[in-house]
């Protein structure tokens, strides 16, 4: 069974940072990419980034050059670097993995932005 676990999130001032973590475990293979989803309060769940095993990433426009994401494939883990933090990056953030063509999702933490 496949287990993705989250940290890192939490209540934050705007302009500020958080880092979120998230680490892979169970029989997992041919990962393609890893990367962060989120969910604000009455919307969709909304790609925000991602990084292939080869080192590639992409951002959502409304994050590019705030975040940074990194992974490390060996160790299946996947982070994220957040800056300039805006009440706007309010909401859940959910790891995931993609996997011989299978989505794969952590339980989701919590960011809020707010003063």
């Amino acid at each position: 069974q496949v287990q993705l676990v989250e940290s890192g999130g939490g209540l934050v001032q705007p302009g500020g940072s958080l880092r979120l973590s998230c680490t892979a475990s169970g029989r997992i293979f041919m990962i393609a990419t890893m990367g962060w989803y989120r969910q604000a309060p009455g919307a969709q769940r909304e790609f925000v980034a991602r990084i292939t095993t080869s080192g590639v990433t992409d951002y959502a426009n409304s994050v590019k050059g705030r975040y940074t994401v990194s992974g490390n494939n060996a160790e299946r883990t996947v982070n994220l670097q957040m800056s300039a933090l805006k009440p706007e990056d309010t909401g859940v953030y959910y790891c995931n993995f993609r996997a011989a063509g299978r989505d794969y999702w952590g339980q989701g933490t919590q960011v809020t932005v707010s003063s």
